[in-house]
């Protein structure tokens, strides 16, 4: 199997602990590899090449870098919905619930009426796809604002956790860049899905 740019970075530099977390937090999330971002965004636009695009939609925080990246390929705003209601939000919001994985909890997630509109075309960009639930929120704003979602773009899915399969069986465009199919702790292998 060849192995994209991501899934070789992800091999060269991930890190897999127990309970299933991988740590990717030297390139994508914490430190940010911005030239890997360039490519992830150029590979986006490659495969969403067919579709009308408006607006980017990401949630903060480890989402912004990499949107705001590709948001340079695909000439379109980003938009990022905020955690929690913060004071100087001001009139009317989208909002929707989302439980982190990582953190076990559960946020609100914000955006201003103002950014998202009936008339958008929304690709959704995040870092991490494991159980679907911040998609699923962002998913629940793109339809609050009556747009229409054009795609969802996802650097590294997690195959093995329920996430990916509920997006793709709703009808969404699920674009992963990296798919994991499954991780050992003990030995740090990982094994991609194949998706040629």
């Amino acid at each position: 199997m060849t192995m994209n740019f991501l899934e070789e970075r992800i091999q060269r530099d991930g890190i897999v602990k127990e309970g299933n977390v991988l740590k990717v937090d030297s390139f994508l999330n914490h430190q940010m590899d911005v030239t890997l971002f360039r490519q992830m965004g150029e590979e986006w636009k490659r495969r969403f090449a067919d579709v009308t695009i408006t607006k980017i939609l990401t949630i903060e925080a480890s989402g912004i870098g990499i949107a705001c990246v590709a948001s340079e390929y695909f000439n379109v705003p980003v938009v990022f919905a905020k955690k929690s209601k913060s004071i100087n939000i001001e009139g009317d919001m989208y909002i929707a619930q989302v439980e982190s994985f990582t953190h076990k909890n559960i946020n609100q997630v914000i955006v201003s009426k103002k950014f998202l509109s009936s008339d958008d075309h929304v690709l959704i960009i995040d870092d991490f796809l494991a159980n679907g639930c911040a998609l699923q929120g962002l998913i629940s704003i793109v339809s609050q604002a009556g747009a229409s979602v054009a795609g969802i773009g996802i650097a590294v899915e997690k195959g093995f956790q329920s996430g990916g399969q509920i997006i793709r069986n709703l009808g969404y465009r699920l674009e992963s860049l990296a798919i994991v199919d499954g991780m050992d702790a003990a030995t740090g292998q990982i094994t991609f899905r194949d998706q040629n």
